[in-house]
């Protein structure tokens, strides 16, 4: 978390082994240490590199004289990767199928037909495990709810053109990077799904006086917002994965998307505010029964933070309270495909 900042990538992929190309306009960073400095990062996830490769041909003039004619093809190479986390470091998504909602979101909210439209039949707010394809496997999808309504990635909302969310506090902008931008933006992740509709998208709509939807969009309906990934486990064979939402609320413990680290940005009432960084499962389950001063120093205007009752707790999981259930228990309809091999994506 960061300062305002633009940052330029390019991602190479060469079999299993993922070299990531960062071309900064000011150099290379992490997080910063002092408020004052301004450094460029970089997190992006779907884009395109160029590949440029040479042919030679000979030409036969009329006055017999030999031209040699190099030419040079450029084509793109679309990448559909992301980073991730696991077991306290970074991991690689590699993506490689269309996103399935299922099953559709009439059948858990049968008043939302034309938001189920929209949405694709997507949503957050209910879910059935035992609908998901065999084998599928649960992906934490960390959205830095204490951002406000930043997260869709709109401008107007106080998103950077990139897409990125970004954290008001103390009169200073933090620039929250992610391993996925807000959907419909230029740093959003391949095969995601680009809107959703949610009851919780609701109760924030009306608490704001919105009536009848944002956007041109029907009410409830929202792009899918910025956020990390967390997972239990690594493999090198694409699997289906379903989504568990998790909103953030303390900033305090939300990931650099590079580092797998935590930054203190707000006064906290814990030893260690950044202890129970969310880049292994055991922080989540940590993070579940954690409340923490920082949560409501952070979300003092944060209208998603007041229509959901301000949760003091550092981490809320609709429809999931209690570790013992992150297991058996889903909040999405949503399955992504991909395979996450524990390699690193990004230069060392």
């Amino acid at each position: 978390m960061k300062k305002e900042k633009k940052a330029v990538s390019n991602i190479v992929f060469a079999g299993v082994v993922i070299v990531l190309i960062i071309i900064a306009a000011i150099g290379f960073a992490l997080y910063a240490t002092k408020k004052s400095s301004t450094v460029t990062t970089t997190s992006i996830s779907s884009l395109t590199v160029t590949q440029t490769s040479t042919t030679t041909s000979t030409v036969t003039q009329t006055t017999t004289q030999t031209v040699t004619q190099t030419t040079t093809v450029v084509r793109p190479i679309t990448v559909n990767a992301s980073g991730a986390f696991y077991d306290g470091h970074v991991i690689t998504f590699l993506y490689t199928a269309q996103f399935m909602c299922t099953p559709n979101a009439t059948v858990f909210f049968p008043n939302a037909v034309n938001q189920s439209k929209v949405a694709m039949g997507c949503e957050v707010g209910a879910g059935n495990i035992s609908a998901f394809p065999k084998g599928a496997a649960p992906v934490f999808v960390l959205v830095p709810a204490f951002a406000g309504l930043s997260i869709f990635g709109v401008q107007s909302l106080g998103a950077t053109p990139q897409g990125f969310p970004v954290f008001k506090y103390n009169g200073e902008n933090y620039t929250i990077y992610t391993q996925c931008g807000a959907a419909l933006t230029l740093t959003a992740c391949p095969d995601h799904m680009s809107l959703i509709y949610s009851p919780a998208f609701t109760v924030v709509e009306q608490y704001l006086g919105i009536k009848n939807g944002v956007f041109g969009l029907p009410e409830g309906v929202l792009p899918t917002p910025a956020h990390d990934h967390l997972v239990t486990f690594t493999t090198n064979t694409s699997i289906p994965w379903y989504i568990v939402v998790v909103l953030v609320f303390n900033p305090n413990i939300f990931p650099n998307p590079i580092t797998g680290q935590c930054q203190q940005i707000v006064p906290s009432n814990q030893t260690d505010p950044t202890q129970y960084c969310l880049n292994s499962i055991s922080a989540l389950e940590q993070a579940m029964q954690t409340y923490d001063s920082a949560v409501e120093a952070a979300n003092a205007n944060n209208p998603i933070w007041e229509a959901l009752g301000k949760p003091g707790l550092d981490v809320v999981i609709p429809g999931i309270t209690s570790p013992s259930q992150l297991f058996s228990a889903t909040n999405s309809n949503m399955v992504l495909f991909f395979s996450d091999p524990d390699v690193y994506p990004y230069p060392i």
